[in-house]
């Protein structure tokens, strides 16, 4: 067995054109896994729009501070975080590739972005009944600022907090 590879077994890079296809279905797959938003609120996802939603944003991001990043496994896409200028947007990672560094790697990746903008600071969004994403926030050094938001699915409404950090 070779000790070294020609290329990463886990890698992080910027998303490119046709990265969109994965992205959307680690998204899709990550929602469902959490049981949060419910089966309901899964199943009215329009699952065509958000590929394109997020083609566009790979493609043409929609402005200065936005980026789209992916996690590798091998040549596999695994996960992906979205930035716009001082938050994470979406940070997302398969069911079955989490707690294998992945998020982390996005994480680190993404508050590198935000500090090469002069960011000083780092906010994102969790769903109140996400556990696994608050003890991740939490282990990376992010808290919970007090602010919160409902957000109307079309199928139910659900809250999310606000976690933040200095950068």
């Amino acid at each position: 067995m070779a000790l070294f590879r020609e290329t990463a077994d886990v890698s992080v890079r910027p998303a490119v054109a046709g990265d969109e296809n994965a992205v959307t279905e680690v998204q899709v797959a990550a929602w469902r896994a959490t049981g949060v938003l419910g089966e309901g609120v899964i199943a009215a996802l329009d699952v065509p729009a958000m590929r394109a939603r997020w083609s566009s944003a790979i493609s043409s991001p929609p402005g200065p501070g936005f980026a789209v990043f992916v996690a590798l496994d091998g040549p596999d896409v695994v996960g992906f975080a979205a930035v716009s200028p001082g938050q994470v947007l979406s940070l997302e990672v398969l069911p079955e590739s989490q707690r294998a560094g992945h998020g982390s790697r996005l994480l680190a990746a993404a508050v590198d972005r935000l500090r090469s903008d002069g960011s000083e600071t780092v906010t994102t969004w969790s769903l109140v009944d996400d556990k696994a994403r608050a003890a991740f926030l939490e282990s990376s050094g992010l808290g919970e600022d007090g602010r919160s938001r409902t957000l109307a699915t079309g199928v139910r409404e659900v809250v999310e907090h606000r976690w933040s950090a200095e950068i």
